[in-house]
């Protein structure tokens, strides 16, 4: 790994090859996702960097083929916020790529002022959850054609602070943005768990993750308040690279090909809350969800 040593446990690394691996990421273009590119074109993946800025994309496309000498690198447009451009996206991937060995739902936003997506979800649950769960949808059958194949998808220890009101998924009676972000993260949770089920016997296997506290520009709707707790945590904080470990972990560590489902931090296993662990719930959600995208996903 390169870097300086995580806080938490000596750093882990790995000499896996991924050559010949087909990998797309989700908000590809910095933070974590950035160093996820590089990590994973290092290790000889062609990497699809899905990014909804693309001038931004193209720059951090260019730095990760420096960083890595992998020229197998190109930037897609998706916007997460708009099933159009998630179709679009997905379209292109299952016309143009013979195949997809791991997808990476990256992408996020984090405490932001009410919003809308183009498809009326409050915004944090419409592109934590609702836009990485329709692409991961819209991608499946080529992802089980490639399999062994892997989903990963960043949640947050934020999860355990959440829960789910499936009589009110878009916060339109009332809005608590940190709740609503919670409320996405728990949604990562739970949709991995119900992931996995139904992709038992595929080959196809399924994380959740947690970060750490990381230094991104998630944090760009923060207040002075959080802003000055954000540095207080400063000694135990990560920066990209460290944050990007337990993603880089859940996508290539061998050790993990015949786990699915589980939830991850500190690259190691690690529990999540227990609304995170009820199927009952996970099932209620994934229903709603199917409803809310108007898609049948038995």
């Amino acid at each position: 790994m390169s870097g300086t040593r995580s806080f938490f446990r000596a750093p882990w690394s790995s000499a896996e090859k991924l050559d010949g691996k087909t990998v797309v990421i989700t908000g590809a273009n910095a933070g974590i996702g950035k160093e996820t590119a590089i990590d994973l074109a290092k290790r000889g993946a062609r990497v699809i960097m899905a990014c909804r800025d693309m001038e931004r994309a193209q720059a951090a496309a260019k730095d990760v083929i420096e960083s890595s000498g992998n020229k197998d690198v190109v930037c897609m447009k998706l916007d997460l916020s708009d099933s159009k451009s998630i179709r679009e996206f997905a379209e292109a991937i299952n016309q143009e790529e013979p195949k997809l060995n791991i997808l990476i739902n990256n992408a996020g936003v984090m405490a932001c002022p009410y919003g809308k997506t183009a498809d009326g979800f409050e915004m944090q649950i419409g592109v934590n959850h609702m836009g990485h769960f329709l692409l991961t949808y819209l991608l499946i059958d080529l992802i089980k054609k490639s399999a062994p194949a892997r989903i990963v998808t960043v949640s947050s220890m934020a999860h355990s602070w959440g829960s789910i009101n499936l009589e009110d998924i878009n916060s339109e009676k009332r809005y608590d943005k940190w709740k609503a972000y919670s409320q996405s993260k728990l949604a990562n949770v739970l949709f991995t768990r119900s992931l996995a089920k139904r992709l038992e016997g595929t080959g196809v296997t399924t994380y959740s993750l947690h970060p750490g506290i990381v230094k991104t520009e998630l944090s760009r709707h923060m207040s002075g308040v959080q802003m000055f707790l954000l540095t207080m945590l400063k000694p135990i904080s990560k920066n990209s690279v460290q944050g990007a470990q337990t993603t880089i972990y859940c996508a290539v560590e061998p050790s993990l090909e015949k786990e699915s489902g589980g939830y991850y931090s500190d690259c190691a296993p690690a529990n999540c809350s227990a609304a995170g662990k009820d199927d009952d719930l996970a099932q209620k959600l994934w229903e709603l969800t199917c409803q809310q995208l108007s898609i049948t996903w038995e």
